[in-house]
């Protein structure tokens, strides 16, 4: 759906880094829903990307019904036990979605979740859907961790960013580390890029991430956890 799964897959044959050292994730994207699809799918990514393996699939969105959902995921947990992939799970999803993936794992459609994508920032907590992964054991990811720079302006950014010398998109990052996720920000600038590593050296207190809980529900984008049966 990004268009970029070959030139990932050129930077990551022409650096000097073993294989080992990267993770590289796709998706699984939402016109390729269905067992026959995404088998597909998941064999066209890995000419695309010069892969013989993934480091996680996900299924991008909960589009075309249960039955196509459902195979979707059964063709993932093949893959995982032929070694092309290594870890599976989901994004975007709802907890009705979700419930109804892991009734099927426990019914012997095999796999587990390792991973749940979604946006998630202060002003889009999710408080539920994480509650359900974590209970589930389930790595949760923050992609947009930024709010697409959306947020930047906001008053207790600000003000937090002057407490501890760090600009708002790093107050941002932080306190996705400190709920627990992971965080994928997004950059094209090298200055930028590094910055959004520089948030290891300070530590919001319980009242900085209090400031931070503003009950908001705010996608900045889609919103199919509460769009799709």
């Amino acid at each position: 759906m990004y268009r970029n799964e070959k030139g990932c897959g050129q930077a990551i044959y022409n650096c000097a880094l073993d294989r080992s050292q990267i993770f590289f994730t796709t998706k699984i994207p939402p016109e390729a829903m269905g067992y026959e699809r995404t088998r597909r799918a998941i064999a066209k990514s890995l000419r695309e990307g010069g892969q013989e393996y993934f480091d996680l699939i996900l299924i991008h969105a909960p589009y075309g019904g249960k039955e196509a959902r459902l195979g979707s995921w059964r063709a993932l947990v093949e893959a995982q036990q032929a070694g092309k992939v290594r870890s599976i799970g989901v994004s975007n999803y709802g907890i009705h979605h979700l419930e109804e993936l892991q009734a099927y794992i426990d019914a012997g459609g095999g796999g587990k979740i390792d991973v749940g994508q979604y946006e998630l920032h202060p002003w889009l907590a999710r408080r539920e859907i994480v509650a359900w992964l974590r209970a589930h054991h389930v790595v949760v990811e923050a992609y947009s961790p930024l709010a697409h720079g959306t947020r930047m302006n906001e008053s207790v950014l600000k003000q937090l960013g002057a407490k501890f010398d760090k600009s708002p998109a790093q107050i941002m990052i932080r306190w996705s580390l400190q709920m627990g996720f992971v965080p994928l920000p997004k950059s094209v600038t090298p200055s930028r890029i590094g910055e959004n590593k520089e948030v290891f050296d300070f530590e919001l207190s319980v009242e900085d991430m209090q400031r931070l809980d503003t009950g908001d529900y705010a996608p900045t984008d889609w919103d199919p956890t509460v769009d799709y049966d």
